[in-house]
């Protein structure tokens, strides 16, 4: 657990760094600035031309994120998948599959572990129960998805702004309470690139949606929704089993958040009046061992964790015989009606362009 503590103690300082303009972020700035001219330089390529922008012949909608660490891109995508479907739409989901051990195209099956598909993208169909494809290039597990599925008649690319090579007809980019950190690109600060997007930049979001008090500076066109997003009522263990959040209060749990923004999940479990004996903060996509060492260390705990934890701690517990029980809170987006009119609109006018 060292290792993976130290790691996670890494993200957190640069997250923390990356949001406020002092002297370490400072001394990056030269860097920033490379990036930056490296991100326009890849931009031209597909602009002109150089770089192939390959589409698909369903609509597909990108949702990401423009700045680094975790802004719930994954919640946003479960809603939007699971408003698509109640609208009569009938969605599919591409990813990368980030913190996989391979890199080919594969369906995210029911069998599926996190190792083999990435722990969001197995997360994403658990929720959704729609195909869910990775592959590196989002666009071949698109073909590959709508080859198995031919009744998909859209696909939703979760994290993939700044995959351009996917052509996309709608995109959009989620912000939290951070908005743009301290304003700058990486690795001085947390912009994965130039923000506000100037007026006519190619790939720029269309639609910018943000949880946060305040909504990030807009780019003209862009149009701004705001999300509401917490954890639902009720917790549920790796035997399908809900409680009422309300009665775990007063036990001592142990709280554990592989996730970028780790401390966000523990405050939102001390809000619903939960008593934390223990704040366990292991990396982002931290690998099977992180959680196969804390299970052994742990024996007789009670933990309770993000849904994101949960579909790579629940299969270590399946036939374990001893007292160490396990909880996950699942985070809930409400997305505004607004939002979903806005999305079955353009969706309605791509899907009338595409050949019959």
């Amino acid at each position: 657990m060292a290792d993976a503590d130290s790691r996670a103690r890494r993200q957190a300082e640069w997250l923390a760094m990356a949001s406020r303009r002092g002297a370490q972020a400072r001394a990056l700035w030269p860097l920033s600035l490379l990036y930056r001219a490296l991100v326009a330089l890849r931009r031209q390529a597909y602009v002109a031309g150089w770089s192939r922008v390959q589409r698909l012949p369903v609509p597909v909608i990108v949702v990401g994120n423009v700045v680094v660490g975790g802004a719930g891109k994954t919640p946003t995508t479960i809603a939007l998948v699971q408003a698509l479907k109640a609208r009569g739409w009938r969605p599919g989901v591409v990813s990368r599959g980030h913190g996989r051990t391979g890199t080919e195209v594969s369906a995210v099956g029911p069998a599926a572990s996190a190792e083999q598909v990435g722990d969001e993208p197995l997360l994403i169909r658990s929720a959704t129960e729609v195909p869910v494809w990775v592959g590196r290039q989002r666009a071949d597990a698109g073909r590959a998805l709508l080859a198995a599925h031919p009744d998909v008649n859209v696909i939703v690319c979760d994290d993939g702004l700044q995959h351009w090579s996917l052509g996309r007809d709608l995109a959009l980019a989620v912000f939290d309470d951070r908005g743009i950190g301290n304003g700058w690109l990486l690795p001085a600060g947390l912009l994965r690139e130039p923000w506000p997007p100037r007026a006519g930049m190619a790939f720029a979001p269309d639609v910018v949606l943000h949880t946060g008090l305040n909504a990030p500076p807009l780019a003209a066109g862009q149009v701004v929704f705001s999300l509401q997003r917490g954890l639902i009522s009720e917790a549920r263990n790796e035997q399908g089993t809900h409680m009422p959040l309300a009665r775990l209060r007063d036990r001592p749990l142990v709280a554990l958040a592989g996730i970028a923004r780790p401390g966000v999940f523990f405050q939102a479990l001390i809000a619903e009046g939960l008593t934390l004996s223990q704040q366990i903060a292991l990396p982002d996509h931290a690998g099977p061992d992180a959680y196969a060492r804390l299970v052994q260390s742990h024996p007789d705990a009670e933990l309770i964790c993000t849904e994101k934890d949960a579909v790579k701690l629940f299969p270590l517990l399946a036939g374990r015989t001893g007292t160490l029980r396990a909880w996950t809170v699942p985070l809930a987006v409400t997305l505004p009606p607004a939002l979903i009119d806005h999305v079955a609109a353009r969706l309605r006018q791509t899907a009338a362009r595409q050949p019959a």
